[in-house]
């Protein structure tokens, strides 16, 4: 039993001198990636505009005008929270921005009926809350002088649902094939996603998920090798930024550490 406690020390010790050396790039990245599927999704909406507006207007017989009002809300809404979330710009309304866009497409292209669609979005969710928690984080440490009157609930609360989201975007992710390889990675992220879920040894279990979703992502979700006139390219677009959006997510997570609300924390009291 001591050798693998020996080994995750080992492999903590690293993480958290990968993460002191990247402390100051790690919030940027971690951002960016964030928000990669909404500006993904935003330059679509302005390169493809009439097809996003004939497709709505098929889809649900709103007309035209409610169809290009539709496009022109994704546009704004995603290209202006982007901004906002990179710039540091009223973080809350700009998180609010980008979850509105979530909930909307949710019913406009009728993901609510597909389970996967519909956890990916969850996860996405998730990933906005923790920016959102990143943000308050931020906003404390300019009054670091100022005396506290104890834990800052709202931003323990936002990471705890923030990590519980997360976890919907691995489900999507799990195979049931009979293969050792499949066998062993539905395995390991099933293990890390749960770590990640209940906040033990949390930074080392989701560098570990970022490193293993990176992976699949740059295998499964390789749109760049597939010819522009073939639907399959934009599938596995969507796919690929989502999932880099949840790779943003669980990056905010080794940032921020996992907040009141988990093992880590409570081990300090034991």
């Amino acid at each position: 039993m001591q050798i693998p406690n020996e080994y995750v020390s080992t492999a903590e010790d690293v993480a958290d001198q990968v993460i002191r050396k990247g402390k100051n790039v790690l919030p940027t990245v971690a951002r960016l990636c964030l928000i990669s599927t909404f500006l993904e999704d935003g330059l679509r909406m302005w390169f493809q505009w009439s097809e996003q507006r004939d497709y709505m207007d098929m889809s649900w017989g709103c007309g035209k005008f409610l169809a290009t009002m539709f496009v022109i809300i994704n546009l704004l809404g995603q290209i202006g929270g982007c901004v906002m979330v990179l710039g540091r710009l009223k973080v809350d309304i700009a998180c609010g921005v980008l979850f509105f866009i979530v909930v909307l497409q949710t019913f406009a292209y009728s993901i609510l009926w597909d389970m996967q669609f519909l956890l990916r979005n969850l996860a996405l969710i998730g990933a906005l809350l923790l920016v959102v928690a990143e943000a308050r984080a931020e906003g404390r440490s300019l009054f670091a002088g100022v005396p506290s009157l104890g834990e800052n609930k709202p931003k323990t609360y936002l990471q705890l649902a923030g990590r519980i989201l997360l976890a919907f975007m691995f489900i999507t992710l799990l195979r049931f094939e009979v293969s050792f390889v499949q066998i062993i990675q539905d395995i390991l992220g099933s293990i890390l996603m749960v770590l990640v879920t209940i906040g033990y040894r949390t930074k080392l279990s989701a560098l570990m998920l970022v490193l293993v979703l990176t992976v699949l992502n740059l295998y499964h979700n390789a749109w760049w090798a597939v010819p522009s006139y073939k639907p399959l390219r934009d599938f596995l677009k969507y796919d690929f930024f989502q999932t880099l959006s949840v790779i943003g997510g669980l990056l905010m997570i080794v940032y921020l550490g996992p907040g009141g609300v988990s093992m880590d924390e409570h081990k300090k009291k034991w």
